[in-house]
């Protein structure tokens, strides 16, 4: 594991800085959290926090293509990359080794968290517009959409595939890009499933337990418990 020092002084300048981090620490929150500096913000070179250049914000999509990894609100209803291999162990943990259809059946999922995971699966990759357009979230519909989709990605169901952009008239990007969304099965492919669920749910918080105490070691096991959720 990793040789990354979160308590440490070093800076995020560039994309293939988010990109090694990922790599090699396995989980990159995006924005400040309950572990001191351990997140993008913390760490982030100012000259390419949210300026007129492309920065941390804009290089999301493609830390998320290039490192192969899982990206969502998957702590603390916060952002974050989290590595393919981490993440079969954090979706194993979360989803408490059931899959959606078995967490419905059992009572712990709710009709509307199983409409908007069906329409996801459906749909999947769907931009979150195309996504609350076809369930009929939104302005006169059903409401609750983005918690619903955070709670989704919480539980390990659905994650952010990648950001696409509205172009002007001259075909340059702009705004804050719109989310695609997809299930882990559809972005890591048949085997993930059974990567998920190799091991008891148990061992998966033990595994995680043990890769957060490596990269922030500085943080109290209590923090560390409150950070995993």
């Amino acid at each position: 594991m990793p040789d990354v020092k979160f308590d440490g002084g070093f800076e995020i300048k560039k994309q293939s800085d988010m990109e090694e981090i990922v790599r090699e620490a396995g989980i990159l929150p995006l924005f400040t959290n309950s572990i001191r500096g351990f997140s993008v913000e913390e760490h982030v070179d100012p000259s390419v926090w949210f300026t007129d250049e492309p920065g941390p914000w804009e290089w999301k999509g493609p830390v998320i293509a290039n490192v192969g990894c899982a990206y969502g609100k998957l702590f603390e209803r916060k952002a974050a990359f989290v590595r393919r291999d981490i993440f079969a162990h954090l979706a194993n943990y979360r989803r408490d080794g059931y899959d959606f259809d078995a967490r419905f059946d059992d009572g712990l999922a709710s009709f509307r968290e199983k409409d908007l995971f069906e329409t996801a699966d459906r749909m999947a990759p769907v931009l979150s517009r195309d996504l609350k357009a076809e369930g009929g979230w939104g302005k006169g519909g059903k409401k609750g959409f983005d918690a619903l989709l955070t709670g989704l990605q919480m539980k390990c169901y659905i994650l952010t595939e990648n950001f696409v952009y509205d172009r002007d008239r001259h075909g340059k990007p702009y705004g804050w890009g719109i989310g695609v969304y997809s299930t882990p099965e559809r972005i890591f492919g048949d085997g993930f499933r059974g990567e998920m669920y190799s091991v008891p749910p148990e061992k998966s918080k033990s595994v995680l337990l043990d890769a957060l105490r490596r990269i922030v070691p500085y943080a109290g096991e209590k923090t560390i418990l409150k950070f995993l959720g």
